[in-house]
């Protein structure tokens, strides 16, 4: 009886408790009243870097610079700014480097050609590496004495593959 009462009073306490967490969850609020800015933004912050994961988008990241960077470009659209000048002001800010497409200039060369010249070399490296591993390999030539012996073995070695083929 009382294992009962005990288990009825748990079971309300529960169910009490969930109505009350239930009634006080709240719909998700939008990161902008507006849809249209929340758009903008999602446009603009995936052409970026995050600064702090940098292989990640400033859409897709989620620590707190690029929460920082988000809410900054979300007042910039607030303010009345073009998706030009609010790239203008990242970059100025942060350099090319916030821009997953930064542009060909002096100063970004190194990024675009970089990798290039990295291949480059590693191809003249290893042609330099295999050419020097040849030129090490002693080339011998052989006696006529040598060439009548391999001549014999691949002679027995021929009539013995003819002779098991019989079998």
């Amino acid at each position: 009886m009382i294992l009962k009462k005990l288990s009825i009073s748990t079971f309300v306490a529960i169910a009490l408790a969930c109505a009350v967490y239930s009634a006080s969850a709240k719909d998700a609020v939008p990161l902008a009243d507006d849809p249209v800015t929340e758009q903008r933004l999602i446009t603009i912050s995936e052409e970026m870097r995050c600064l702090v994961c940098q292989n990640e988008s400033l859409a897709g990241s989620r620590s707190d610079l690029a929460n920082d960077l988000r809410r900054e470009i979300r007042i910039l659209i607030n303010e009345g700014k073009t998706d030009e000048q609010i790239r203008n002001f990242m970059v100025e800010r942060y350099g090319d480097f916030v821009l997953y497409r930064p542009p060909v200039k002096p100063i970004t060369w190194l990024l675009w050609i970089g990798p290039f010249v990295i291949l480059l070399a590693g191809i003249i490296g290893l042609m330099i590496y295999l050419r020097r591993r040849n030129q090490s390999v002693p080339s011998t030539t052989l006696s006529e004495e040598d060439n009548r012996r391999i001549d014999a073995l691949l002679q027995d070695a021929k009539s013995s593959s003819t002779e098991n083929a019989h079998d």
